[in-house]
């Protein structure tokens, strides 16, 4: 087991017996009781998000779901634990490294070719075992009566610079930072991945999560802060305009600090119902689907089937300039722990 999994297997989902899974039991298994149950997805994307595909799914289909909610890292370390006794029929995450390590232990049948076709196929697994459903990206956000958007950093890897101690936030322990930080990896090397993490430590606010970072950063109480998109969005759908004192900040030229995060979609090797499994993922992309999250003032992020427009409120996806990183690049994540802890921010 790597020490990714290791941490990851340290939730409190790891100990539950499979019989206690399959009938839910202490899990977040939410049933939809209008119909009969059929499908067990296993989630780490926002409740919010699943709650309304899965609504959608079950109108549309006549086909149950019992949703178990999770962090992506600990569901899909939970699956791998499982193994062929797992009760997941679908595995839905976050970020493309949880559901890659699943690809790369065997676990994951292919989705269907005709699934596949729907998204651009530098989004989806290089082997096909999974899809590409919703992305997001890396920013910067500010507070611009605390600093000027002029003086903005041009890259991710300035904020390990001692000018900007006191001025950034982090949120280290957040499952975001990992793909960001392994993305740095593959663009800048281990060696100054690892003079970077430990410039944060130096420099940086340290926050639980990608939340609690943009909060800080809106009422003042450090000036920038490293997040994904929809957080500044979320916030500033809770408070209004009126009372959303920052901005967010987008990396450009290819920088490491723009990063694309892919959300993916799985069928697992040992569904009880493939068929249906296959239907589901079919359906997340499917227009209908792409539409209702672009149009939600939940979701916030970005549909990847071409022609669906993304929420007014984001930045057009193809006015975005991410780094040329791959999700075969950036892989399953596992060392990027290791380099967190050695950096002491873990």
């Amino acid at each position: 087991m790597s020490l990714l999994e290791h941490r990851w297997s340290r939730s409190n989902f790891a100990g539950l017996g499979v019989a206690a899974l399959a009938a839910c039991g202490l899990l977040a298994c939410t049933p939809h009781p209008a119909v009969a149950a059929t499908l067990v997805l296993y989630s780490g994307q926002h409740e919010q998000t699943v709650n309304m595909l899965v609504s959608a799914f079950e109108k549309k289909t006549g086909i149950g779901v019992k949703v178990h909610s999770g962090d992506g890292p600990e569901v899909a370390a939970q699956i791998i634990q499982e193994g062929t006794a797992s009760p997941a029929d679908v595995f839905f995450t976050e970020n493309s490294p949880e559901i890659a390590m699943l690809a790369e232990k065997g676990l994951l049948a292919k989705v269907d070719p005709s699934t596949l076709a729907e998204i651009p196929s530098k989004y989806n697994a290089p082997d096909g075992t999974w899809v590409g459903v919703l992305a997001r990206e890396n920013v910067l956000a500010y507070n611009p009566s605390m600093i000027a958007a002029s003086a903005l950093p041009a890259s991710l890897m300035d904020l390990a610079k001692p000018k900007w101690k006191g001025k950034i936030a982090i949120a280290p322990s957040d499952n975001d930072f990992l793909p960001l930080v392994n993305a740095v990896v593959v663009t800048h090397g281990k060696a100054a991945a690892l003079a970077w993490l430990k410039g944060l430590k130096a420099n940086a606010k340290i926050y639980d999560d990608d939340e609690g970072v943009v909060a800080a950063v809106n009422r003042g109480a450090v000036a920038t802060g490293i997040i994904n998109n929809y957080y500044w969005a979320r916030l500033q759908q809770e408070l209004g305009k009126a009372k959303t004192h920052s901005d967010i900040y987008h990396f450009s030229h290819g920088d490491v600090g723009g990063l694309i995060n892919i959300s993916g979609a799985g069928v697992l090797k040992t569904s009880k119902d493939p068929k249906d499994a296959q239907r589901f993922l079919a359906f997340l992309v499917s227009a209908p689907a792409q539409k209702m999250l672009a149009d939600t003032p939940v979701t916030f992020e970005y549909p990847l089937r071409p022609g669906i427009a993304p929420n007014p409120v984001l930045k057009p996806f193809n006015e975005l300039q991410p780094p040329a990183i791959s999700v075969s690049q950036l892989g399953d994540d596992a060392s990027v722990v290791t380099l967190l802890h050695e950096a002491g921010l873990l």
